[in-house]
């Protein structure tokens, strides 16, 4: 097995690009991008690329609130349950 290598993880069936090695423990282990794991080489085995899907990240913007409107936030989730009663 080689960096780039399309692999699959045998007991989940996981398809993903090998992007690292490291040794540990006397094993040797393979990181695959697809879920950014690491994988003890011996429960991989090379795999049609077709079964393999590119791995995409979507970033989306985040608006930064300023404290004031954090706490206006806050106090809209502030639910007054003092007429609800338990169910068991």
């Amino acid at each position: 097995m080689q960096l780039e290598d399309i692999v699959k993880y045998l007991p989940t069936s996981s398809v993903g690009k090998i992007v690292a090695f490291r040794e540990q423990d006397g094993r040797t282990w393979a990181k695959l991008d697809y879920t950014n794991l690491w994988y003890d080489i011996t429960q991989l085995t090379p795999c049609d690329p077709s079964e393999y899907k590119t791995v995409s990240v979507k970033y989306r913007e985040v608006k930064q609130k300023s404290p004031e409107d954090l706490l206006k936030d806050l106090n809209k989730e502030d639910v007054d349950i003092s007429g609800f009663s338990p169910t068991a």
